[in-house]
């Protein structure tokens, strides 16, 4: 367990936030950081063919120990974190033997992680926490994908008697504003088929998730004295509330859960002559979603006729549901799933609300479902993780490679 805190934290404590302003790749200079120890690592526990390309894309090897031919696997996790919240001085706290009451995190800012709130604390009770300390999140999201995926190799490497087909890994930048995937070469990767390790609490399975796009929506005004405005102002504020009034109020984050979709306007500035916002399209449903888009459309079509064609919309697809590229090739779910059961893990089955690399991948030709990497609370101050989540995580791991070599 404490090589595996101790692993976890020297992670956690490097900054890798990613920045969706930026036009290189990776978007932050700093995440080369985290890259760099993680080839160095990858290379001193005996991986194989360790490469780390011009974009920081990190890919290496644990060689098949067996005679017969089993189709080579891959686990994949990356290493940025949110721009929602600061990962700049992630000091970690470690709380053992949880007894399941309320953690201060910041007793000078009254910053306190409680189950009353957060009621998925309460089956830790007994066990290792790591948080924050109330200041910057933790980074579990998806260091600890990383965490595992190494500690599972070095496991694999140091334990030859567990048979295993060629196992890939691999570590990407910038998942977090969704480009994890857009320089990841699936064919040097070489694998079959993958398992992305950033799902959150112990058990989760998952291979399906939201269609996704962004949209942004530009108001141009035209500002007049008030006192004479009459027939002549245009107010880009007005407009864009106007906007915003047509959205459904019922189908937002904070109101849908499940399979049901939203829409959600997380910018907005503007004044008279200017006023622009942008949000986000998310629908399971594929005709849902372009039905969605369509909406978007239409009330742009209006507003423009009611007001000389002041508004500008821009729709930029972001990713699909990779459930049409993962039913064909079930087996790789099923074998998740009885590696879970047989390391005493329910498995959790059940669709993303948002997405992760492999919702890209898959549709690149690496059909690869998310498993959980055991965090909660992910992209603010209240996030942590159990321990012994992660010591699961990385049994499933191995039993994945066994399970694969034995029934393939």
């Amino acid at each position: 367990m404490q090589h595996l805190i101790d692993r976890f934290i020297s992670y956690v404590k490097i900054d890798t936030q990613s920045d969706p302003n930026s036009e290189t790749t990776p978007s932050t200079e700093k995440q080369w950081n985290l890259a760099r120890k993680l080839v160095s690592e990858l290379i001193e526990m005996g991986m194989q063919d360790v490469s780390i390309d011009d974009n920081a894309y990190i890919m290496a090897t644990l060689p098949s120990n067996i005679d017969k031919k089993v189709p080579v696997i891959g686990f994949i996790s990356h290493f940025d974190t949110t721009p929602d919240f600061t990962g700049t001085n992630v000091n970690p706290k470690i709380i053992r033997n949880y007894d399941g009451k309320d953690i201060t995190l910041n007793k000078e800012r009254n910053i306190v992680l409680s189950p009353d709130y957060f009621e998925d604390l309460v089956q830790y009770k007994g066990q290792t926490l790591i948080t924050t300390d109330g200041t910057t999140l933790l980074g579990a999201d998806d260091k600890a994908g990383i965490t595992e995926i190494m500690t599972a190799m070095e496991y694999l490497i140091q334990h030859p008697e567990i048979k295993h087909g060629t196992v890939r890994v691999g570590f990407t930048p910038d998942e977090e504003i969704g480009r994890g995937a857009h320089k990841f070469d699936v064919k040097k990767f070489g694998a079959a088929w993958a398992y992305t390790m950033d799902g959150s609490q112990i058990g989760e399975l998952e291979y399906e998730n939201f269609n996704a796009a962004g949209a942004k929506v530009s108001i141009t005004g035209k500002s007049v004295h008030p006192g004479y405005a009459k027939g002549k102002l245009i107010n880009a504020l007005g407009i864009a509330n106007e906007f915003l009034s047509k959205l459904p109020q019922e189908e937002t984050p904070e109101r849908t859960s499940d399979r049901e979709g939203f829409y959600h306007v997380y910018e907005f500035n503007g004044g008279i002559e200017k006023a622009d916002f942008e949000l986000i399209i998310r629908d399971h449903d594929h005709s849902k979603f372009l039905k969605r888009k369509e909406f978007l459309q239409e009330i742009t079509k209006q507003l423009n006729k009611d007001y000389k064609d002041c508004v500008h919309l821009e729709i930029v697809d972001q990713y699909f549901n990779m459930r049409e590229k993962i039913e064909p090739v079930m087996h790789i779910v099923e074998i998740a799933q009885k590696a879970m059961k047989q390391v005493g893990i329910a498995p959790i089955i059940k669709p993303i609300r948002g997405g992760t690399d492999g919702s890209q991948l898959s549709f690149m030709g690496l059909p690869c479902p998310n498993i959980f990497a055991g965090g909660h609370n992910f992209h603010g101050k209240y996030e942590y993780i159990p321990v012994e989540s992660m010591q699961k995580a990385v049994d499933v791991i191995v039993k994945i490679c066994e399970l694969t070599a034995i029934e393939k």
